[in-house]
């Protein structure tokens, strides 16, 4: 096997190749139109989406988290 990248249009044939060989023509088509590519910006809409959270404040979640999990009198580090 060629450890190449290919080209976008290298990569769909073979790919498609891939796909006809293991699953035959029309069951390759099947798995195929099973994807569609969607629409819009997902990285405009998150941001009205998803609430606006920075490292610290995962960072404080996270150990909050691990502060329930500890048993009595054991340290962040046993």
């Amino acid at each position: 096997m060629s450890t190449r990248i290919p080209t976008p249009g290298e990569l769909r044939e073979r790919g498609f190749r891939a796909l006809v060989r293991e699953l035959g023509y029309a069951d390759a088509l099947r798995f195929l139109f099973q994807y569609e590519s969607g629409y819009g910006n997902y990285t405009e809409d998150r941001r009205t989406i998803l609430p606006q959270v920075t490292a610290a404040d995962l960072t404080r979640e996270a150990e909050a988290l691990l502060e329930g999990r500890r048993k009595p009198g054991e340290t962040a580090g046993s």
